[in-house]
C-alpha cells in the first residue's frame, strides 16, 4: 500500500501540477499521458476483457489518453476500436502526436458516423472524451456521444473522470457518462466525495502517473 496519499484535487490543482511537472520539472507531457493510458490498460485487463473495447476519444488530452490505452491493448493482442469524435485536424500537443503514432502504426481509426457499429457487441467502452477542464452540459457532438454509450450494455471505464461531470462541485451535466469504473490520476477529484457524482463514477482507482513527490507535496495540508 502506498503510504503516501494526496488530498482530493481541484481543477486548478490539475492544472498547476500539470503545468509545474513539464515548466519546473522538465518532464514531458508525453510522459505523463503515456503513463496515465497506460495505467489505464493495466486496470482493464485486471478487470477482465473477453471481447472487444471499443475506445471513444475526444480532441483534448482525455482523448490523447484514449490514444494511448488502444496502443497498449493492441500490443497486449485485444481486439481494440478508436473512435475519434472530431476532426484530426483539431487534434494538438500530445493529444496529435499519440494520435500520429497510431496511424503510422497502421491502426484504424473511425470517425463518429462510425460508432453505432463499433458499438455494437463490445465488452468495454472507454470513455476518453472530456477531461477535468470541462465546465457545463457536453455540447454536441459529443452529447449525443454520451447519449448512446449510456445507452448500451457494455462495461464504461471513464479516464480520469466520467464525461460531463464537474470535476469540482460533483454535479452531473444533463448528460453524464454512468461509469462502472474510473480511472482518475494522481489523486481523487474533490467533486468525487459529493453525493451526485457517485452513482456516476463507479468503482474508483487512483493512478500514478510519475508526477514527482516533491511537487506533489505542494497540495498537502499544511
Amino acid at each position: 500500500m502506498n503510504p503516501f496519499t494526496l488530498q482530493p484535487l481541484t481543477r486548478e490543482h490539475v492544472r498547476s501540477t500539470d503545468r509545474k511537472a513539464i515548466e519546473d520539472y522538465g518532464m514531458c507531457g508525453l510522459v505523463l499521458m503515456e503513463n496515465a493510458g497506460r495505467g489505464c490498460a493495466d486496470k482493464l485487463c485486471e478487470l477482465g476483457i473477453v471481447g472487444k473495447v471499443v475506445i471513444v476519444c475526444g480532441k483534448g488530452n482525455n482523448g490523447g489518453d484514449g490514444f494511448v490505452i488502444a496502443r497498449h491493448l493492441d500490443a497486449r493482442g485485444f481486439d481494440v476500436r478508436v473512435v475519434l469524435v472530431a476532426e484530426p485536424d483539431e487534434l494538438r500537443g500530445d493529444a496529435a502526436a499519440n494520435y500520429a503514432v497510431l496511424k503510422r502504426a497502421g491502426f484504424p481509426i473511425d470517425g463518429i458516423e462510425r460508432l453505432r457499429e463499433e458499438l455494437a457487441g463490445s465488452d468495454w467502452v472507454v470513455d476518453a472524451l472530456l477531461g477535468t477542464g470541462a465546465i457545463g452540459d457536453p455540447r454536441p457532438p459529443i452529447a449525443g456521444v454520451i447519449e448512446q454509450l449510456n445507452e448500451i450494455y457494455a462495461r464504461k471505464l471513464a479516464v480520469d473522470l466520467p464525461s460531463g461531470l464537474d470535476c469540482d462541485t460533483g454535479i452531473p451535466g444533463t448528460l453524464t457518462i454512468r461509469a462502472d469504473h474510473t480511472c482518475t490520476f494522481v489523486a481523487p477529484k474533490i467533486g468525487f466525495a459529493k453525493p451526485a457524482a457517485k452513482e456516476f463514477l463507479g468503482t474508483v482507482s487512483v493512478h500514478d502517473i510519475g508526477v514527482p513527490r516533491k511537487l506533489l507535496e505542494e497540495f498537502l495540508p499544511k
